[in-house]
């Protein structure tokens, strides 16, 4: 130890002394762990040696410039600097193995900061002064921690370099990036730090430009492209992938943390230093994948790139269907539980979008569950299958149990309502248009878990607050914009565009009468909102529907028999056993596979259905219907929602 000693004092004041045996000496020391007594006593001894050495060779060269004519007192603080630094190197060298043992912490002696948010930082400095801890930092991170009372080493002292081109280049340097890159358990690497003259960081806390809040800021094409982070990321892998002897921050959460490891002089623990490093990495993926999904919408691939493909291969969008599919959500709520109490669940939000039913204003209530949010979602783009017009749904488990379409908010909701007055008890409503005072008091009755809608009148806000303080009330800004739809699967993910009513057969222009006389007007209108309504319907769907609101609906059953009883019994025993589907209309969200689903709703007196098509028994579903008279369109377009 004594020999590892002397000989970096002798590189420290020029001697260049082989220092070989030094490393060997100190790569063994750290591998043995905990020191024992001999250990601690010539760490003792060491330290002893070392000072005395310090002031001896002080006394030496001060002697040697006193005798020297015209020595600058510049030219002697510079050397008695150079000697306290030797010094102090080899003091925090004994201390760092003394600190370190079998759990390899290390103290925190050397810092890099650089951070575009500055917030937090305060307790950073605090600890910083407190331990006397050197600070290397960039432009005005530097000048925060400066006003703080910080001593700050500016990033372009230790590069011998300015900061340029617009500040795009300040910190890729190998000043810099070495001293976060070496691993100071590796002899060599601390050889070649030494002989480089760089120092290693102990801890590096970086955050980053702020690109996902530019482009919500509704920022130019030049203004995003100058949020790309290139210094940031590069500091915060280098210091991750470091992790044996550098401990990375990103989190401000981590700042007090940080802080009280600094002032007590722990530093962190391998085990520490690791997890520190993973949410580094999670973070700089995630900065990379909303990066990416930005400049796949901005920049897709030109038309004059040709790639070949395979004859038996489909051509590939590749802006929908990338190579590499990379998005990502960040954690806004922690909920109670998933679709189970024992599910654990969470809600993330898509860093580009501010304004989608995710980021909903909520304006009374309880907090949110994960069922709440399914239900609300599927009410909330139900509703906006029918914009411009006032429309409202009643969703319970996924699934509508009443949809309709009124001359006002209040009237769609009082039909939409009386669809299925049982299954709406503790379900979710939607609107399309402003909830006002009358809609909240035909509300108020009603146990209701949530309501959505783009605004609320004062009063009517005020009455659904004060009466109906358990109802979760949500405000939201913008109609549903999602064109692409994700399921995972076992090892997968499944991705599609969203079903809209978009299809050519959407279009009651498009339909083809198969049989019957052509709708009227009214009847036309009423077929087209029950092929509106079917696409939210899960399948197999059978929905009837009169007066621009659904009266009966047959949802999820494994064939569509069971579809068509369902819905015919659900039309003609919820409302005071009135007759329901005689002269209402009726729609399919796929083809009948045999005449005998048509049949059922036939016998129950709808007069007139809409359905796809397709089916090899078309001509059987068609001639049932003109039997009995009645009019029937398809549409060639299929609404499976599973």
């Amino acid at each position: 130890m004594f020999e590892s000693a002397f000989c970096h004092l002798q590189w420290s004041v020029g001697l260049k002394t082989s220092c070989a045996h030094r490393r060997r000496r100190d790569f063994i020391d750290r591998k043995i762990g905990q020191p024992t007594a001999v250990g601690l006593f010539s760490s003792w001894l060491l330290t002893l040696v070392a000072v005395s050495m310090f002031f001896g060779i002080r006394w030496i060269v001060k002697r040697v410039r006193e005798s020297r004519s015209g020595a600058s007192t510049a030219a002697l603080e510079s050397d008695n600097r150079e000697v306290a630094n030797a010094a102090r190197t080899v003091t925090s060298t004994i201390n760092n193995k003394e600190d370190q043992g079998d759990n390899n912490e290390s103290t925190i002696r050397r810092a890099l900061v650089s951070v575009f948010h500055k917030e937090g930082i305060e307790v950073l400095a605090e600890a910083f002064i407190k331990a006397g801890t050197e600070v290397v930092s960039t432009g005005s991170t530097a000048k925060r921690l400066a006003e703080l009372g910080v001593k700050v080493t500016e990033v372009s002292e230790v590069t011998g370099f300015p900061e340029c081109l617009d500040g795009r280049v300040k910190t890729l340097d190998p000043h810099i990036h070495a001293g976060i890159l070496a691993d100071m358990t590796n002899e060599d690497h601390a050889a070649q730090l030494e002989k480089f003259g760089i120092k290693p960081f102990d801890l590096v806390v970086v955050n980053l430009y702020p690109f996902a809040d530019t482009v919500r800021s509704g920022a130019d094409e030049a203004a995003t492209i100058e949020k790309i982070d290139i210094g940031g990321p590069s500091m915060v892998r280098g210091a991750a992938k470091n992790s044996a002897t550098v401990a990375i921050i990103t989190d401000p959460n981590d700042y007090t943390l940080v802080a009280a490891r600094i002032e007590n002089g722990e530093g962190f623990s391998l085990e520490e230093r690791r997890w520190l490093a993973g949410k580094a990495f999670a973070h700089t993926a995630a900065y990379d994948a909303t990066i990416n999904e930005w400049t796949a919408k901005h920049w897709p691939k030109p038309l004059t790139v040709e790639q070949p493909t395979a004859e038996d291969e489909p051509e590939v969008n590749e802006t929908k269907f990338p190579a590499a599919f990379t998005r990502t959500w960040d954690r806004a709520h922690v909920l109670r539980y998933g679709e189970n109490p024992h599910q654990q669940a969470a809600l993330y939000l898509d860093p580009l979008n501010q304004d989608g039913f995710a980021h909903a204003e909520q304006l009374g209530g309880k907090p949110m569950s994960y069922n709440n949010y399914v239900d609300a979602d599927a009410a909330w783009r139900a509703v906006w299958d029918f914009a411009p017009q006032i429309a409202v749904a009643v969703v319970k488990h996924n699934n509508p149990c009443g949809l309709a379409v009124g001359a006002t908010v209040a009237e769609a909701h009082k039909k939409a309502h009386a669809c299925d007055p049982m299954s709406a008890y503790g379900g979710v409503i939607a609107a399309n248009s402003k909830v006002t005072m009358e809609m909240a008091e035909s509300v108020r009755p009603i146990f209701t878990e949530v309501i959505v809608a783009p605004d609320y009148d004062a009063d009517a806000l005020e009455l659904l607050q004060t009466k109906k303080k358990n109802l979760r009330i949500l405000k939201v800004s913008e109609p549903p914009k999602s064109k692409t739809q994700f399921r995972q699967i076992d090892g997968g993910l499944l991705v599609q565009s969203t079903d809209l009513i978009d299809a050519p057969g959407d279009d009651p222009n498009a339909w083809k009468l198969v049989s019957g006389e052509p709708a009227d007007e009214q009847t036309v209108k009423d077929l087209v909102f029950a092929w509106r309504a079917i696409r939210c319907v899960k399948s197999n769907a059978i929905l009837i529907a009169h007066d621009q609101a659904t009266v009966g609906i047959g949802m999820g059953q494994v064939n569509r028999v069971d579809s068509a009883n369902l819905s015919v019994e659900r039309a003609n025993t919820l409302a005071d056993g009135a007759n329901r589907t005689k002269g209402a209309v009726a729609a399919s969200d796929a083809f009948f596979p045999f005449a005998d689903g048509a049949e059922i709703l036939i016998n129950a007196g709808v007069k007139a259905i809409v359905q796809p098509g397709g089916s090899i028994r078309d001509e059987e579903v068609f001639e049932a219907a003109r039997k009995a008279g009645v009019t029937m369109y398809v549409t060639g377009t299929r609404h499976f929602f599973h």
